[in-house]
């Protein structure tokens, strides 16, 4: 679901890796389409790396995807330019045990934009990862017997 998409520091919104080079990668905004360098000198992070703190362990951000997925049906969630008492109240909700010293309002500003810049241009399936696991185990039961 998340795979070969970054977040890159001081660049808005998110991007799509398209191809690699020597000293970069080759990269597409998800919120205006243009493709651009990001050389290994940015802060690139891939979202698939990132997780979030709670009391227990951290949770990847892909499984905070999947509990807004879940809440709003599949929908957009709210705005990521609501009050901080909404968001924080709204983040609750989806993960109740994150850490709230640990995870700022500009932390749960950034989730549920991403959350909605994703689900806005439908690279939330669920549906693909789980035919992709199970291509893998059975791949894998496929080794096993050779």
């Amino acid at each position: 679901m998340l795979k070969g998409i970054l977040a890159i520091s001081g660049q808005p919104g998110l991007f799509k890796v398209v191809s690699e080079g020597k000293n970069n990668i080759i990269v597409e905004s998800l919120l205006n389409g243009k493709k651009m360098p990001a050389f290994a000198s940015s802060k690139i992070s891939s979202l698939e790396d990132i997780a979030i703190y709670t009391s227990q362990e951290d949770v990847p951000l892909k499984e905070v995807f999947k509990n807004i997925m879940e809440k709003e049906d599949g929908g957009k969630a709210i705005s990521h330019k609501a009050s901080t008492e909404e968001l924080t109240n709204y983040f609750a909700e989806v993960l109740p045990e994150y850490d709230r010293d640990q995870v700022y309002i500009s932390d749960i500003r950034k989730v549920i934009q991403w959350y909605n810049l994703l689900q806005e241009k439908e690279l939330l399936n669920d549906e693909d990862e789980e035919e992709s696991e199970e291509s893998e185990t059975s791949e894998e039961a496929d080794d096993s017997k050779e």
